[in-house]
């Protein structure tokens, strides 16, 4: 990596760190940056010499965000957080002028960033939490022991997966609807390898609705890049009912227009033990 980049492209990635994992030290910088240890301090030290109050010193050579201020060179959000989670990668991004692209900006839901610092560190060390979570069906607060292992975006909704001791089960947990803090509650037995919705790798077989005409059938087919009037994608079987969600595919009826539905499962009986509500 260069060492030579801005320092505005380090000052976001402390950030980031910072806001959304709770802590941030040296050594991060060092790693994502190829950076020596000498700059990696004068980075944080030139940080708060610009914005002091916003980092806060958390032991020698780890800091944390401040609760009433909010990032000055990190403009992204949780998604941008979790792709760096996932892949290692972060770049500060400039809008270009007179652009010809353009990506629909959807609503952020309310997440809290003390959670998400929470839910990380349990997941990196196999650890549970009690949490206070409120859901439609029930919309007064519960308190349940969560042991989590993966945080998923799925469309436009975030949700972390992991063992939920009330359900007595590997569940889904919408992350807007945790409410207070999460509090750690030692190690937890339920490890990811355990959940077999998620090791479980499922093929979804799609097809063009069939009561479409030969000549609308091809347009899927084409967009799609079909072979034989088929697709196949492989998922998490704990994933695939949004997969199927986020293509508008419905598994239990087919809707009053083909325009509509556009696509159907073929192989619904072969995975239907996965689905939601099957």
């Amino acid at each position: 990596m260069n060492s030579a980049r801005q320092p505005d492209e380090r000052f976001a990635f402390l950030e980031m760190l910072a806001f959304w994992k709770g802590e941030v030290r040296n050594k991060d910088l060092e790693n994502q940056f190829g950076i020596t240890r000498q700059q990696a301090y004068k980075d944080f030290a030139l940080h708060q010499k610009l914005h002091p109050e916003y980092l806060i010193k958390l032991d020698k050579a780890c800091y944390g965000f401040a609760d009433d201020r909010l990032p000055q060179y990190f403009h992204g959000g949780l998604d941008e957080f979790l792709v760096w989670l996932e892949t290692g990668h972060f770049t500060l991004s400039h809008p270009l002028p007179n652009t010809c692209a353009t990506r629909l900006e959807l609503p952020e839901r309310n997440i809290s960033r003390r959670v998400i610092a929470t839910l990380v560190k349990a997941i990196h060390q196999n650890l549970r939490v009690e949490v206070n979570y409120v859901s439609l069906s029930n919309p007064e607060k519960e308190g349940r022991i969560f042991s989590p292992h993966s945080i998923v975006k799925a469309g436009a909704r975030f949700h972390v997966r992991g063992y939920c001791e009330k359900s007595q089960g590997f569940r889904d947990l919408v992350l807007s609807r945790f409410r207070g803090e999460a509090e750690i509650e030692g190690p937890s037995p339920h490890s990811i390898d355990k959940d077999e919705a998620w090791q479980t790798i499922v093929t979804l077989i799609l097809s063009p609705d069939p009561r479409l005409s030969p000549t609308q059938r091809e347009v899927l087919a084409n967009d799609y890049q079909m072979k034989g009037d088929r697709l196949c994608v492989d998922t998490r079987a704990a994933l695939a009912d949004y997969l199927l969600r986020e293509m508008q595919v419905n598994t239990k009826y087919l809707d009053g227009i083909p325009e509509a539905q556009q696509l159907v499962l073929v192989n619904r009986d072969d995975v239907k033990q996965w689905l939601f509500n099957s």
